[in-house]
């Protein structure tokens, strides 16, 4: 299968856009962006980990429950029992 990887950013771009950032936010602000994007990241990673366990648990459930017990008939009354009077 051959893709094109034209999106693919190259050293020059990664130098360039690091370039950027340190020009638009001082080298005082780059450990804390850096670590709130780490923050971050470890949430979402968090969040999809319990999504897919949450999937992975209904899936096992389903699978292994035993089908629910049918209602049992009601005995009808008997035309030979008293009926209640009104």
């Amino acid at each position: 299968m051959n893709i094109n990887f034209a999106w693919a950013l190259g050293g020059t771009e990664v130098v360039l856009i690091l370039a950027v950032v340190l020009i638009l936010f001082g080298a005082k602000k780059i450990p804390e962006l850096a670590r709130g994007m780490g923050q971050g990241i470890k949430e979402f990673k968090k969040a999809t980990k319990e999504v897919t366990d949450e999937i992975q648990n209904a899936q096992d459930d389903s699978h292994s429950a035993p089908p629910a017990p049918r209602p049992s008939k009601t005995i009808s009354q008997s035309s030979d029992s008293p009926s209640p009077k009104s």
